[in-house]
C-alpha cells in the first residue's frame, strides 16, 4: 500500500489494515496543522511530508511527524517522535513536538480524522 492523504475521517480499522501491511502495530503519519490533513502509510515520515508538500502545498513549518497506534486508547494513540520534527529554525530542537499548542492541535486533528 502506498501513502494515503487523509482529508476526511477514516476508521481505526483502516489504520489497523495499514499497520498490518507495514510495521505491525503502528502507522507513521505526518499531520499538516494548517490544512488539518494528514498523510499515512509511508515507510518514512519524510516521504509522507514530501507528498503533502508536493500534492497539497503544505509548508514545512506546519508538518509534524507522529506515530499512531490504532489499538491503544485515545490518550495513548499518538507518539510524537519523528526526525522531521527537528526544526531548529522553527523553534523545535528535538524529535518530539515541543510546543504544547502544536501538540494539542495535532491531537484535535487526529481526533477528527480517526474515528471508531
Amino acid at each position: 500500500m502506498g501513502i494515503k492523504i487523509v482529508k476526511k475521517p477514516m476508521k481505526k480499522s483502516e489504520l489497523l489494515a495499514i499497520a498490518s501491511e507495514g510495521f505491525g502495530d503502528v502507522v507513521k503519519a505526518v499531520v499538516d496543522i494548517e490544512k488539518e490533513i494528514m498523510a499515512v502509510g509511508g515507510e518514512l515520515h519524510a516521504d509522507e511530508e514530501v507528498l503533502l508538500i508536493e500534492q497539497e502545498g503544505s509548508k514545512r513549518e506546519h508538518t509534524w511527524g507522529i506515530n499512531i497506534y490504532p489499538k491503544k486508547t485515545a490518550d495513548e494513540i499518538i507518539e510524537f517522535d519523528s526526525m522531521i520534527n527537528l526544526k531548529p529554525s522553527f523553534g523545535n530542537r528535538s524529535r518530539d513536538v515541543e510546543n504544547p499548542e502544536v501538540k494539542e492541535k495535532i491531537k484535535q486533528i487526529i481526533k477528527k480524522l480517526v474515528i471508531e
